[in-house]
């Protein structure tokens, strides 16, 4: 059974348009729904760091979620049962990671790291991928190194929900390589993640860590 907590994702059956940002999110776009927006997408509902974790191991997914400070329900709505059936869960990277070494044997790990990896490689448009990182090193040229590429490999995987595969991340808009950019500093070095686990809402938690995230990005775009 789903905790009251849980998010829940659904997988539109339609073309979608996120009712936050404007961005087309075409068919098949995971989103989630808000009483005062309609529909959001995943960026814009600051889950798009999540990893999804299929449905099928039983084991794997009562451990990530138990490690995991935010979950989201995946939903796809079946025409032949008429009904939304769950697909799996979106979980944090490092608690699907803590379930894994829990679930499985050494060799059974790196069997499960390698096809993962191959999926992600697969999953991943390299030339978008290093035009993508260009762009965000040359709006921030101090980030750290290497960092444009983690935020690129991030912005743009193949599932529409991220930043990176909207209609203006693939025009190499400077506000969607913003907006990749702050949501790279908000999950990974701001206490953003802590709050919306504590129940803060998230427009409350991105108000408490605005400056720190502002303070960041400024330091970034010296040259």
């Amino acid at each position: 059974m789903d905790k009251k907590s849980d998010l829940k994702v659904f997988i539109s059956s339609r073309d979608s348009i996120c009712d936050e940002c404007g961005d087309e999110l075409g068919h098949n776009a995971w989103i989630i729904l808000e009483k005062e927006k309609g529909a959001v997408c995943l960026s814009c509902a600051d889950i798009d760091h999540l990893i999804f974790l299929p449905s099928g191991d039983t084991a794997l997914t009562r451990r990530s979620r138990k490690y995991s400070q935010i979950v989201a329900v995946v939903l796809k709505w079946s025409r032949a049962r008429k009904r939304y059936e769950r697909q799996g869960l979106l979980v944090e990277e490092h608690a699907l990671e803590q379930a894994e070494q829990e679930c499985l044997a050494d060799s059974e790990i790196r069997a499960r790291k390698r096809k993962r990896a191959a999926e992600k490689r697969e999953a991943l448009d390299e030339q978008y991928i290093n035009r993508f990182a260009e762009r965000v090193r040359k709006l921030f040229p101090s980030c750290p190194r290497h960092t444009e590429i983690k935020i690129a490999e991030h912005a743009c995987l193949k599932y529409s929900g991220r930043i990176g595969r909207t209609k203006s991340a693939k025009q190499f808009d400077e506000k969607a390589i913003y907006l990749a950019v702050s949501a790279h500093i908000r999950h990974g070095k701001t206490q953003y993640d802590k709050l919306l686990a504590k129940g803060y809402d998230r427009y409350d938690a991105r108000d408490a860590v605005k400056e720190k995230v502002n303070h960041i990005i400024k330091k970034w775009q010296q040259k």
